[in-house]
């Protein structure tokens, strides 16, 4: 459980810094990187950082 624990922290911080770049220069970085919603691999990231907030939203509310 740790070790998921740990990897959803590191995707929450990445979406967070994602979001507070894009809020800054309106540069989002998975889409730079993955290419966003018009690549697989972009999609599956956005994906997985909202499955890890979501992770993270029941893990504190039920640990």
């Amino acid at each position: 459980m740790k070790i998921i624990t740990a990897i959803s922290s590191i995707l929450i911080l990445i979406g967070a810094l994602n979001w507070g770049l894009y809020g800054l220069t309106k540069v989002d970085i998975v889409d730079s990187f993955f290419g966003g919603w018009k690549n697989p691999i972009g999609r599956a990231i956005y994906i997985l950082i909202g499955l890890a907030g979501l992770y993270s939203l029941f893990y504190v509310i039920f640990a």
